[in-house]
């Protein structure tokens, strides 16, 4: 029989040399309007590299930290999702999903485009995520799938040490079979203790790990949401943790550990009420570290000083956006912050270690219009209102400018479900506006930001009460007169698909037409179709397979087809094994053998998300057809 840490053997990695595919970003076909992000600062200061789509796929690119033009690390058509530089700043680490699917990949390449190398995830079918480097030299952790294992009971993830030159094997850190999540997020200074984040979504764990022996010295709860939970001290005395452990909100906690790791006590360093840490920075020093937190949706940033299990002087940054999504190390420039904003494209803003306004970075995009043809983005409004329980709701309306009320509106559901709508700019959105329909972006119950029960509002039972939140905020709408009972669609992605598609056969009355992106319509077919990684947590989320079938069976909007009376639009991503296809094909196929028309939209070199800006702008544009062609009436 088959021993979990059998698992090595089926995700050891292996280094592959690639050939180098750095080009120069003058020879570069690019376009003005684009999104930077993943700022990842070199050791010394002097130069970054971030993700960025200039040349319509997101791709790997570096520029010096204060200025200059930009340069192109990696040509190649795969997408780029996270970047980190080796402590040595001999390497630059990256993930990229070759053919735009799920099977995501490391790879290392020199700071000058040479040396590029496949050094995990390489093997056909096996996945691979980024870690964190040990904090001298160039050895670097990942995390490999064993998604090829024949017998499903010993599936899991697998952590390794490796060298991207290749010189040394794959050093085995620990494994995890039947796993949902494994990272490892950081090593103590003197590379004795490992601490990484597991469990599945809403169940997330803190452990330190002893690299020496492979036992758990300690282990703590964290907070879902961003994967990199936290860092040790200088000292590797202190883990600075993220966790909403026995709390509403995430708040910064320090873990004060012994010399063999074990925690001594544990005790809450920062907090806001009301309000989630969504992000947490320290510096390698261990001296400072930066705290986002999440405001109604929007972030409100501060540095801090760091003592030994406490926190010092609190200091706010003000930034030209409302989103934060990443923090560096400091810079020559400043240090760097990843935000998204309602009126600009994602870009890395840069602010000097004096404070003060955080200002745009020279290579991030400098196109405020960003809207089709040229227009100012509309700005949301942000409306909050009661369920018809009292659970308080909210979300932000997008108004057709110049357009007569009441009008065509979309209700535009996030995925997750523990996601957040957040004042951050969707071209979609912007799209949908100009052809004069509105889009109201809610939180129904699940989403997360506000608060743990929030999040677990929706759990088993209670996801029928989260389709019913969709009618709500559809009664709110046409209530005061932001939409036209006659021409309401309802649209979202990922697990909005899936809400998208049971409000549909739920509430068939309320909607003119709806558009399922990537949503599950049967968790049956689901669960026996998806990474077994992803089923895992997914588990923890909508309910097991297995023991929770029957409640599953009638949350699924294929039982309910019969109650269609709407015509609809799917659209997948053919590389998608996290909601794999055939879930759209099987509700488009069943739609159209009741009578109702149902078309599908299959984008090519495409996963879970849509990356090149030519499917993108394919996908928007059939959107907007569809919608227009179903709420908005032809002229005469």
């Amino acid at each position: 029989m088959r021993q979990p840490h059998d698992l090595a053997a089926d995700t050891r990695p292996r280094v592959v040399r690639l050939a180098d595919a750095a080009a120069d970003g003058g020879t570069v076909r690019t376009t003005a309007a684009h999104r930077c992000l993943e700022p990842a600062a070199a050791p010394t200061g002097g130069a970054v590299a971030f993700i960025c789509d200039r040349a319509g796929v997101p791709q790997l690119w570096a520029a010096a930290s204060a200025g200059g033009p930009a340069r192109l690390l990696d040509a190649s058509p795969d997408p780029v999702t996270e970047v980190s530089w080796s402590p040595d700043g001999e390497w630059i680490a990256y993930t990229t999903a070759p053919g735009g699917g799920e099977h995501t990949r490391v790879l290392c390449v020199r700071p000058d485009g040479t040396e590029r190398r496949a050094v995990a995830g390489a093997v056909p079918g096996q996945t691979a995520h980024l870690g964190a480097w040990r904090r001298k030299g160039s050895a670097l952790a990942v995390t490999v799938a064993a998604s090829q294992v024949r017998d499903p009971a010993y599936r899991g993830l697998a952590v390794f040490v490796l060298d991207p030159a290749g010189f040394a094997d794959p050093e085995l850190l620990t494994t995890q079979a039947r796993a949902s999540s494994l990272r490892l997020c950081d090593f103590s200074p003197d590379g004795h203790l490992a601490l990484l984040r597991c469990g599945p979504r809403g169940r997330r764990r803190a452990t330190v790990l002893d690299t020496r022996t492979g036992a758990v010295a300690t282990d703590l709860p964290a907070a879902d949401g961003d994967p990199w939970i936290g860092r040790f001290s200088a000292d590797g005395r202190t883990v600075w943790l993220r966790s909403d452990a026995d709390r509403e909100f995430a708040a910064l906690h320090a873990a004060r550990l012994t010399d063999e790791g074990d925690c001594a006590y544990v005790a809450v360093a920062a907090e806001r009420d009301g309000t989630d840490l969504e992000l947490l920075y320290v510096d390698d020093d261990g001296r400072n570290g930066v705290l986002v937190w999440n405001v109604d949706g929007r972030s409100e940033v501060e540095t801090v000083a760091l003592g030994t299990s406490t926190v010092g002087v609190r200091s706010p940054v003000a930034i030209p956006h409302e989103v934060v999504t990443k923090v560096t190390d400091p810079t020559e420039g400043g240090r760097l912050l990843a935000v998204s904003g309602s009126a600009g494209r994602s870009g890395v803003c840069a602010y000097p270690p004096s404070g003060g306004t955080a200002a745009m970075t020279p290579w991030s995009s400098r196109d405020p219009a960003a809207s089709p043809g040229g227009h100012s983005p509309v700005r949301p409004e942000h409306l909050r209102f009661p369920a018809r329980d009292g659970l308080p709701l909210d979300g932000w309306y997008y108004r057709p400018p110049g357009a007569e009320q009441p009008g065509p509106c979309v209700v535009h559901l996030h995925g997750g479900p523990e996601w957040q709508e957040r004042p951050v700019l969707n071209p979609m959105y912007q799209a949908l506006t100009q052809l004069g329909i509105g889009v109201f972006a809610p939180n129904v119950r699940g989403s997360s930001g506000f608060g743990r029960s929030f999040v677990e509002a929706d759990h088993g039972e209670g996801r029928f009460a989260a389709i019913t939140d969709v009618a709500d905020c559809t009664s709110y709408l046409i209530l005061h007169g932001m939409a036209d009972p006659n021409r309401v669609a309802v649209m979202g992605r990922s697990y909005g698909g899936y809400l998208a598609l049971a409000s549909l056969v739920w509430h068939p009355d309320l909607f003119r037409t709806g558009v399922a992106v990537c949503g599950i319509s049967d968790f049956a077919t689901f669960f026996a179709g998806t990474e077994s990684w992803i089923a895992e947590s997914a588990a923890a989320k909508y309910g097991h397979p297995e023991a929770d079938r029957d409640l599953l069976r009638r949350l699924s909007p294929m039982t309910r087809m019969d109650a269609l009376r709407v015509p609809f639009l799917a659209v997948h991503g053919e590389h998608d094994t996290n909601v794999p296809p055939g879930e759209s094909l099987q509700a488009v196929q069943a739609a159209r053998g009741r009578g109702i028309p149902a078309e599908l939209l299959v984008l090519r070199d495409e996963g879970h998300e849509f990356l090149r800006a030519g499917n993108r702008a394919r996908y928007h544009r059939a959107v907007g057809e569809w919608l227009g062609r179903h709420l908005v009436p032809k002229r005469a």
